[in-house]
């Protein structure tokens, strides 16, 4: 199991299973807000507690969840559940607590902006942007 908190700790999440890979996305809100998102369905796999600020964005199918105190960005959620009625999430993985057990996860680059795609492969991991 990994998990995670805001700096304050107010937000926690944990998130349990094995973890292919992380995206980093650079739509207009994840360029902003830095995130390496792995994903589940919300109280399945992963679990998240504590009081959160949410923004909304455009066609406000995702809620981005944020500390109230120290702004650290925990996660986003689908507002509106799937159709076997479980909802998507994703943690934010810069928030892990042990950051050396997701050291050696891929990162899949995403192309949000232009071409909502996945990008080629660079072979890239979390370490080669923390370490």
């Amino acid at each position: 199991m990994i998990k995670g908190a805001c700096h304050c700790n107010n937000i926690r999440w944990s998130f349990e299973g094995q973890i292919e890979r992380v995206t980093s996305c650079n739509c207009t809100v994840c360029r902003r807000y830095g995130g390496l998102w792995a994903y589940g369905f919300k109280d399945q796999n992963i679990i998240v507690a504590g009081t959160t600020r949410e923004y909304v964005r455009g066609d406000a199918a995702l809620g981005f969840h944020f500390c109230g105190v120290c702004g650290c960005v925990a996660y986003w959620l689908g507002r509106f559940p799937n159709t076997d009625g479980h909802f998507r999430i994703a943690v934010n993985m810069r928030l892990a607590l042990e950051p050396e057990h997701i050291q050696s996860i891929p990162i899949r680059h995403f192309d949000g902006l232009d071409k909502f795609e996945a990008l080629a492969d660079d072979s890239r991991c979390v370490k080669d942007l923390w370490f």
